[in-house]
């Protein structure tokens, strides 16, 4: 599997938003998650999309972050908001949502996020067993579904990484640095 930074607007990333959108239509009975979204919104230091591509170098697997800070949708400083995670039915099991949520954790840490934010909902069992498992937990709930009785927040601290660094005089002591 090779999995690399496109544009949201990329060909493959826009095939990818087409299929995740008709599974939320069928899970919902609704058009899907009609939450606006620019290529701009994932641009780097602000936000990154990915996509995952198989060894045929077919797009399997999708997913972005995008910034924000305090605002009226209850968003804090620093947050970092997944969108469009998905991985196509016929490459499910094989863990590429946990590769790409641990890609995206590591680069809004190094982005200077603090918060990883996301939303899904009750319709969508195998994708709250995903995060739970992945230590995000319930929080507030925020943007456009944050009213919706199927809509389900959750959240992560991301916690800046420790890293060993040693002083002038050999001793050794603790630094922290962000990971990119």
């Amino acid at each position: 599997m090779n999995i690399r930074p496109v544009s949201f607007g990329h060909p493959d990333a826009v095939r990818l938003n087409e299929r995740v959108q008709l599974e939320y239509a069928e899970r919902y009975g609704n058009e899907g998650d009609v939450t606006v979204l620019a290529p701009g919104m994932f641009q780097p230091p602000h936000g990154l999309y990915l996509a995952v591509y198989d060894t045929a170098g077919t797009p399997v697997a999708t997913g972005g972050w995008r910034s924000h800070n305090e605002d009226e949708h209850a968003h804090t400083d620093g947050d970092a908001e997944i969108k469009r995670m998905y991985v196509v039915p016929e490459a499910r099991g094989r863990g590429l949502s946990r590769l790409v949520l641990a890609a995206l954790e590591k680069d809004a840490r190094g982005a200077g996020r603090t918060r990883m934010i996301l939303k899904t909902g009750t319709r969508l069992p195998e994708a709250i067993s995903l995060y739970v498992s992945s230590g995000y937990e319930p929080c507030a709930r925020f943007g456009r579904y944050r009213f919706d009785a199927l809509s389900r927040c959750y959240a992560k601290a991301l916690v800046p990484v420790p890293v060993p660094a040693t002083t002038g005089s050999g001793s050794a002591a603790v630094a922290t640095r962000r990971v990119g």
